[in-house]
């Protein structure tokens, strides 16, 4: 996933507890980023060879970090049957994507390289250069058949960068529950999914990081949340964009316009029944901006979202929707 650069948007602070109740941490390296699984098993059962599994599995079918992934072959027209993890995800990804009348968008990859925030190139973008490359951009260009990827155009690629990580949390979650483990935070790259409490009682505590000035800004926290049986995931511009000539441009592209997108939100946080539809909507709600975000959760059930914008007077403001 390409989010080496782009990880690190919640901040997960945790208490130690004097429960006997033993504590089990695994953390390393996935997907370009991090993970971190922390749970609590009356037996103090070690699950790393079940985590490695599941991770190795979702790095093999969806990663575009791993050039001999299904989905880098599917990029490069290479004859391959998918499986059920990459089906999952483009499921997920073409449900998010007629959720928002097509502001959530697979395809958008060669935009984003285009305007460079794959690789924070310089930017020198035209009409003419943007015009030429949405014609490889739709969702519905796209579609599964007899488990193969059929495309309209060889120079259609997918990348599942806001499904995956959240898809990866709940299946690790998924895999706990199975075991009878009752408390855990699962955290892949930022996406997060939680089960229970603590033995102490206490929910499981995330800070949402405060917008910062610049992108090498020290991180701090605007505010914290208390969560349980939950996903939570945060998707922000304010560390994600390209500045040239005095102007910041977001790294999140309208696929009908083929620009980033203007708006004064700065953070999404929201908060739904499992990680990967979280991350979805987190997605969303950054493109299309505060006032169609919360028009469109509205009608969702269990969903809640903590966004961070300017508000007219040019203070940074939180608002708390449920």
């Amino acid at each position: 996933m390409k989010k080496l650069f782009f990880v690190l948007i919640s901040i997960v602070f945790f208490v130690s507890c004097s429960d006997k109740t033993p504590r089990i941490e695994y953390s390393g390296v996935t997907q370009g980023s991090y993970f971190s699984i922390i749970y609590y098993d009356e037996n103090g059962r070690d699950f790393r060879d079940d985590i490695d599994f599941y991770l190795t599995m979702v790095d093999k079918s969806v990663s575009l970090w791993n050039e001999n992934s299904i989905i880098s072959k599917v990029n490069r027209n290479e004859d391959v049957t998918i499986n059920k993890i990459f089906k999952d995800n483009f499921e997920l990804a073409q449900k998010a994507s007629e959720f928002s009348d097509g502001a959530f968008d697979a395809t958008i990859g060669p935009l984003v390289s285009a305007w460079g925030f794959h690789y924070k190139k310089e930017l020198n973008m035209t009409p003419q250069m943007v015009d030429s490359i949405r014609q490889y951009v739709g969702y519905h260009k796209v579609k599964i058949v007899d488990n193969k990827v059929v495309k309209e155009n060889p120079n259609i690629t997918l990348d599942f960068n806001a499904v995956a990580q959240g898809y990866t949390a709940d299946l690790i979650a998924r895999m706990l529950d199975f075991k009878g483990v009752r408390s855990y935070l699962v955290d892949i790259g930022g996406e997060i999914m939680t089960k229970g409490t603590k033995p102490n009682g206490k929910m499981w505590t995330i800070g949402i990081e405060k917008p910062a000035e610049k992108f090498d800004s020290e991180r701090s926290v605007q505010t914290k949340i208390e969560v349980r049986n939950k996903g939570v995931v945060t998707s922000g511009n304010y560390r994600k964009y390209i500045e040239k000539d005095g102007i910041r441009y977001s790294h999140s592209i309208d696929p009908k316009t083929g620009y980033p997108v203007e708006h004064n939100l700065l953070s999404a946080t929201v908060i739904a029944d499992n990680a990967a539809w979280a991350d979805c909507l987190a997605t969303i709600c950054m493109l299309v901006g505060k006032e169609k975000a919360s028009k469109l959760l509205e009608n969702q059930d269990g969903v809640e979202a903590y966004f961070i914008f300017v508000d007219d007077d040019g203070k940074i403001r939180v608002e708390h929707q449920y």
